[in-house]
């Protein structure tokens, strides 16, 4: 079970980029790397499947009224991410979106959900539907609710 504060002694993703870009945002309290070229970047804690450990990654966000949207497109990768694969294992999460820390319950949008929140997601990050035509498989949105 990711909490908020796995965050600090989570894994690194294994892409060094995404690792750096992590350090850094984590390092600065949420201050540097929350904001990039006009996207919102937050950093989510999973619980590996198979390790028990926590794991870290940046993602892209976009809001629905209380809670974070990610995209789980890997992409265009025909398999899902295994941030998205730990999730649905263990859906507690630790998340840091800019300065605000806190542990969340990840959810797969449902398909009535999914319509405008990707619509809503892929004029955040238009590569999305790039992606969406790379691949066969229907790119799963997540909902993370932060937990009270």
């Amino acid at each position: 079970m990711a909490v908020a504060e796995d965050l600090d002694r989570a894994v690194d993703s294994q892409w060094d980029w995404v690792a750096e870009q992590t350090r850094a945002y984590l390092a600065s309290g949420g201050t540097e790397g929350h904001e990039n070229n006009g996207l919102h970047v937050l950093v989510i804690a999973t619980t590996g499947r198979r390790s028990g450990r926590p794991r870290r990654n940046c993602l892209i966000y976009g809001r629905s009224g209380d809670d974070y949207v990610v995209v789980a497109s890997k992409g265009g990768d025909d398999k899902d991410p295994d941030w998205l694969t730990n999730l649905l294992a263990d859906p507690s999460v630790g998340v840091q979106a800019g300065t605000d820390r806190f542990t969340a319950h990840a959810r797969v949008a449902s398909e009535a959900e999914r319509a405008p929140l990707w619509t809503r997601m892929a004029r955040i990050f238009p590569l999305y539907e790039e992606y969406a035509q790379k691949t066969e498989r229907t790119i799963p949105i997540v909902l993370l609710t932060p937990v009270a």
